[in-house]
């Protein structure tokens, strides 16, 4: 039996029998941390309230204690305000100079409001020195509300994916077949939109109103009088219809066509103006 001084510890019975580790090194449990340890005092930073900008921390403080937004009471606000900007400036001033400008914005419109209204020049009275500030502070509030509820709708990936099915396809190319009545249909409808393309060419009849002058003098040569309707010929279109209305219009105005009614909704007679040779 060897002797206590010659026996070899196992590092398992080196162990604590109910010790708890602290930590793991490269896989192997530490139950007590080194005494030449150094944790650097930044090396860990715990931020209890994450604000977006000097916007979002100045809203968070009117909400969470109920301030009127369009009265707000500046110097209590300003006062908390320092007092966070304080805090961070300790560790990270970069960060801090945003907040600052924010802070001397605020003490501006508080010295601003303690001096004596200055009127216009116009005398109206002038405007609120936070108005702008609740302007942009409304302007921000509704943002962040819409991007709350954005940010509330599902998103593929985070709440819900995509069902997708893969189906392995043949690598031999199946064609349809194809019927003697299908063939008939295609060769249908070919013929169809033949007919559909058809080229066809509009012309203009060139009319003259001086040449159906003439023609309604030659129509009343000879006779006493003729009925206004007589005149027109309906078999030549709505176009040689009006030109030979204007072409009246014109005789009218020359004075070589008389144009009478015996009475309302009577016949309208037509006759030349003068006698003929």
């Amino acid at each position: 039996m060897p002797s206590a001084a010659s026996a070899e510890v196992s590092p398992i019975d080196a162990l604590p029998v109910d010790g708890i580790a602290v930590a793991r090194l490269y896989g192997e449990p530490l139950f007590k941390l080194p005494t030449d340890l150094y944790i650097p005092p930044d090396a860990l930073e715990v931020f209890l309230e994450a604000f977006e900008g000097p916007l979002d921390l100045l809203l968070y403080l009117i909400r969470k204690q109920n301030f009127n937004i369009l009265d707000i009471p500046l110097a209590d606000v300003t006062r908390q305000y320092l007092t966070y900007v304080d805090q961070i400036r300790s560790r990270n001033l970069e960060l801090a100079s945003e907040y600052l400008l924010m802070a001397a914005m605020l003490i501006e419109i508080k010295s601003r409001m303690l001096l004596p209204p200055k009127k216009t020049a116009d005398g109206a009275e002038p405007e609120d020195p936070r108005a702008e500030l609740v302007r942009r502070l409304l302007e921000y509030e509704q943002i962040k509300l819409a991007a709350a509820r954005l940010d509330q709708l599902p998103v593929v990936g985070r709440d819900f994916l995509r069902a997708q099915v893969f189906i392995e396809q043949s690598l031999q190319p199946r064609f349809p077949e194809v019927a003697l009545a299908d063939l008939r249909e295609a060769w249908l409808d070919i013929l169809k939109r033949a007919k559909l393309n058809q080229h066809h060419k509009i012309s203009r009849e060139q009319l003259s109103v001086r040449e159906h002058m003439s023609i309604v003098l030659r129509t009343l040569q000879g006779r006493r009088f003729a009925e206004f309707h007589e005149l027109f010929d309906p078999r030549r279109g709505p176009a040689v219809m009006v030109v030979t209305f204007i072409a009246m219009l014109e005789l009218s105005r020359e004075r070589l066509l008389e144009v009478t009614q015996a009475e309302a909704f009577a016949p309208i007679y037509v006759r030349l103006a003068f006698s003929p040779a």
